[in-house]
């Protein structure tokens, strides 16, 4: 199973030692910055289907999107 956890930065140096201490954690590294913004993207795409499969909030078609270019 992977997790993704937040930890303070002023905490960070400390939690990854703990989870490194860990017999049972595989890989503990950090995400890069570019990896943090992409995460960030798809937890906000993700959110925004799920509130159009609810009906609560409409999407561009691929028209709209592509006029807009």
């Amino acid at each position: 199973m992977k997790v993704i956890l937040e930890i303070p930065d002023n905490e960070a140096v400390f939690g990854m030692k703990v989870l490194k201490s860990l017999s049972f954690i595989n890989n503990a590294k950090p995400l890069s910055p570019a990896a943090i913004g992409l995460w960030e993207d798809l937890k906000q795409a993700a959110s925004e289907v799920r509130l159009h499969k609810e009906g609560k909030i409409q999407l561009k078609t691929a028209q709209q999107l592509l006029d807009e270019l």
